[in-house]
């Protein structure tokens, strides 16, 4: 579905970005990946899905950085048709004792990011008459959660972002969504299992059933595999007017 076309992925070398990223790879996209940690096993692992892969290691923060990996992907593959913008980080900490640094950060790398990418990939997609955004937000751009303020702020706006760009271009060929999962066991969300089974003196899986009994009835993880998927229907032709969404996976979580 997707041969000839190229997807670049922002926070692709582990968790949800890298399953995105599979995802889309074997619908034939060719991959521009970008993060930290072991890249050259997640461009392997793409890969082996037999189709181009490239990467940019572009620190999310910093916006000449992001310009700098979209002129490389524009050099490459000529265009970016579908931009995933996934890159996150989190920090917990109640309001009055947040560090100021870690607020800037959080608002710079999972809202701001998005701004930049986006802006930067428009314009060809409005000129080829189709292109895909497709924010990966969260449940917290739904809903709330203490001591998340700077996470929960940046998803709220990657939702409401997500509209804009939906309407701006609800005439064309280019589709804005957002999805937003609940618990997805990410490296990320394994340092709270494994944080939470430290501080009760607990096994890991009894961690997780009580960090996913909390917020998510259906007591099971969402896995980045199906997050591919859901962003691969984004991209198909059954998805065409589907605009501005923010489409939850997120086990029942915000049904309550």
């Amino acid at each position: 579905m997707l041969k000839n076309k190229t997807a670049l992925v922002t926070g692709s070398t582990s968790g949800i970005g890298l399953g995105i990223a599979k995802a889309l790879a074997r619908q034939g996209a060719n991959i521009m990946l970008n993060g930290f940690g072991d890249v050259e096993g997640a461009k392997a692992e793409v890969a082996a899905l037999g189709v181009k892969v490239s990467y940019h290691g572009a620190d999310m923060s910093k916006p000449a950085e992001i310009e700098a990996m979209m002129a490389a992907a524009a050099a490459e593959f000529g265009r970016v048709d579908v931009l995933v913008n996934n890159a996150g980080i989190q920090h917990v900490a109640p309001v009055e004792a947040f560090p100021v640094d870690r607020w800037d950060a959080i608002i710079a790398i999972n809202l701001s990011s998005a701004f930049h990418a986006t802006r930067l990939a428009l314009p060809a997609m409005q000129a080829a008459g189709w292109g895909r955004v497709i924010n990966v937000a969260s449940v917290h751009g739904l809903v709330g959660s203490a001591q998340k303020s700077a996470y929960v702020a940046a998803k709220h706006g990657i939702v409401g972002f997500t509209k804009v760009v939906a309407l701006e271009n609800a005439t064309s060929g280019v589709t804005c969504n957002a999805i937003c999962p609940g618990w997805v066991l990410t490296p990320l969300v394994q340092k709270q299992v494994d944080a939470k089974a430290a501080a009760a003196n607990i096994s890991n899986e009894e961690a997780k059933r009580q960090l996913l009994a909390e917020k998510e009835p259906s007591l099971q993880f969402t896995t980045p595999e199906e997050l591919g998927e859901l962003a691969v229907f984004f991209c198909s032709p059954a998805a065409n007017n589907i605009r501005g969404v923010s489409w939850q996976m997120d086990g029942g979580w915000t049904a309550q």
